[in-house]
């Protein structure tokens, strides 16, 4: 016997085919859904991540400019300390300078002159004094080129003027100190002095 299938079987076709095509079209939504929550995710991780490397970076900065700005604050206490360093290191040469003029003024004056001003500007020395006569004063510029530590001796000023009633020349003369190359400081023997004094 043949059996014939009265059910409409396009139907049911339709209705199969529709349910396959929501289900595709559930599956399909749900695996986008997930797929942007994925990409969500891994951008949000990527940003975090990129944010944690922002901070990181700017707190090295931060700590660079601090260095950076210790550093500007140690080469200017270095500056300062070098040019205090200088400072000492002059004082102390232009000291040791002042006992080797004094001890060479002291040498070097003749019996016949005496002085009553001695001012220093840098290496240049000016002398102010009394000489009982010229030739006493053309015996202490002959001293004084013969130093080792005094040169250019130059006469700016001599003339008669009366102290204490006594007729004398005054004086006003130039010299340059110098250190010696050698830095030894000549002696002079109490001979020495006596010949200078002629």
């Amino acid at each position: 016997m043949i059996r014939i299938n009265l059910l409409p079987h396009r139907e049911l076709k339709r209705k199969i085919r529709r349910q396959q095509i929501i289900l595709l079209a559930g599956i399909t939504g749900l695996l986008g859904i997930a797929i942007v929550w994925g990409g969500h995710i891994v951008i949000m991780d990527k940003i975090e991540y990129q944010n944690n490397r922002n901070q990181y970076m700017s707190n090295q900065i931060a700590l660079l400019d601090k260095q950076i700005e210790e550093i500007k604050q140690i080469k200017s206490k270095t500056q300062v300390l070098l040019v205090r360093k200088g400072i000492v290191e002059t004082l102390q040469s232009s000291r040791a300078e002042v006992v080797h003029l004094l001890d060479q003024l002291a040498r070097l004056l003749p019996d016949g002159v005496h002085l009553h001003s001695v001012k220093q500007e840098g290496r240049n020395i000016n002398l102010v004094g009394y000489a009982q006569s010229n030739a006493w004063v053309s015996r202490l510029m002959r001293n004084l080129e013969s130093s080792e530590w005094l040169q250019s001796p130059s006469l700016i000023e001599i003339k008669a003027v009366t102290v204490n009633n006594a007729r004398l020349n005054e004086f006003n003369l130039n010299i340059q100190l110098l250190q010696p190359s050698n830095g030894d400081i000549k002696k002079f023997s109490v001979n020495d002095i006596e010949k200078s004094k002629g």
